[in-house]
């Protein structure tokens, strides 16, 4: 056992020695490592950092909210010029909807309006982000409230001159001071601040709520009108969580096209867009990239093992005499196998850590730069890098470690001198 030990010592320390000996040739070998390995977790963190971002841009929302538009959220085999005639749903299809939909936990009936203009005083706020929503999408939304409460039932349908406001606006427009009570000029006329949401932070899908303002939808449809064409409509719906979703969807379907009386046979003149369907697209897209990503890196580090096998083949051919030496004085071929080896698998595994340290610097870096956007250097990324630069190692240095196993050691002595 000791003998072992021993032997693995003395060829790691012959592979260290060799290395530092031979600088520029180490320095060389080691960039191709690094670079594949900076390329591999590079990536790897950047999808992981996108994919969490996305998710947590729409973690409020349940994987089951349904949008219903006269638009598919994602691809569809309808033309163009047939969607484009489709409907606008209506004010009137969400009453329906909320009265015969036991099995929905919340609707909220949305409407799309421009950016607008806010006045408090000598206090202005350009392109705020107005949405217009019925009381239920507190629910849906899961919103938090953190000053001042969020407008009910009666003050929705009443369509009366409230507001609640992010957590920027807010600051924008009063500073220190308690929006609670205070009046806000919106489309001309005056709001009261009834609450302001607890701060988001910047989201990389859909604006952030720190930004917006939500205001009854029945104040707004007064203000342009059902008829408007610069108003995108959306029924938003939350089903039961115990119910079977695809059910729900069926019979909602159906529903719609009773109410609106497409015959059978006909399409639907409108799509139920579920939020599952995109998180399902979001999985696959950064599946897709982590593949790709992948694939790139390992063309990368195979590059640098292509490059420990060369300088291997190379050191080899420079330590030919040395080699025969040492067999003629008694080394057996596993020595001088280890021994280089060992150079090889070292060369990978420090071009490797090399290579993690500067994702690690970059992924700082980035995070700095871009503020509320964090890059992810996960453990699972960093085992599985160091493990490829090691296999590449070994498998980069098994063919030359063999061949200077394998020389003889009169030949290897008379080819050196």
């Amino acid at each position: 056992m000791f003998i072992y030990l021993r032997v693995l010592r003395e060829s790691f320390n012959f592979a260290v020695n060799a290395l530092i000996n031979n600088k520029l040739r180490t320095f060389l070998s080691l960039l191709g490592v690094t670079i594949g390995i900076f390329s591999i977790i590079g990536v790897l963190a950047a999808v992981d950092s996108l994919e969490k971002e996305i998710k947590g841009s729409i973690s409020s929302l349940d994987n089951s909210t349904i949008y219903l538009a006269r638009i598919s959220f994602g691809p569809s085999e309808i033309p163009r010029w047939k969607r484009e005639q489709f409907p606008d749903v209506t004010f009137e299809e969400y009453q329906y909807i909320n009265r015969t939909m036991p099995e929905l936990k919340a609707a909220s009936f949305l409407l799309n309006v421009s950016p607008e203009t806010l006045k408090h005083g000598d206090q202005t706020v350009s392109n705020v982000s107005i949405v217009p929503v019925t009381s239920d999408y507190y629910n849906i939304e899961e919103l938090q409230v953190v000053n001042g409460r969020f407008y009910n039932e009666q003050e929705s349908i009443g369509g009366s001159p409230v507001m609640v406001i992010g957590d920027e606006i807010a600051k924008s427009l009063f500073g220190e001071i308690d929006p609670i009570g205070k009046k806000v000029r919106l489309y001309g006329r005056k709001f009261s601040v009834i609450g302001v949401l607890k701060k988001e932070g910047s989201s990389l899908f859909g604006e952030s709520k720190d930004t917006s303002v939500i205001v009854p939808v029945n104040l707004i449809r007064r203000i342009f009108g059902d008829n408007n064409k610069s108003t995108f409509p959306m029924i938003i719906i939350k089903p039961d969580p115990e119910g079977d979703v695809p059910e729900f969807v069926a019979n909602l379907t159906q529903k719609l096209r009773t109410y609106r009386g497409i015959k059978p046979g006909e399409v639907d003149s409108f799509f139920v867009n579920q939020l599952q369907g995109f998180t399902d697209f979001i999985d696959n897209m950064t599946s897709t990239m982590s593949k790709i990503g992948g694939f790139i890196g390992m063309f990368s580090l195979l590059v640098g093992g292509f490059g420990i096998a060369n300088i291997m083949f190379v050191s080899v051919k420079e330590r030919t005499n040395l080699i025969g030496i040492q067999k003629a004085l008694g080394a057996k071929r596993k020595f001088i196998l280890l021994q280089f080896l060992f150079e090889a698998v070292i060369l990978a595994v420090f071009g490797g850590l090399i290579g993690l340290v500067l994702v690690w610097l970059v992924s700082i870096g980035a995070s700095s730069f871009t503020g509320d956007f964090e890059f992810i250097l996960s453990a699972s990324n960093m085992f599985w890098g160091m493990f490829w630069a090691s296999l590449i190692g070994l498998v980069a240095g098994i063919f030359p470690a063999w061949m200077a196993a394998r020389l003889d050691p009169v030949e290897a002595i008379r080819t050196g001198m």
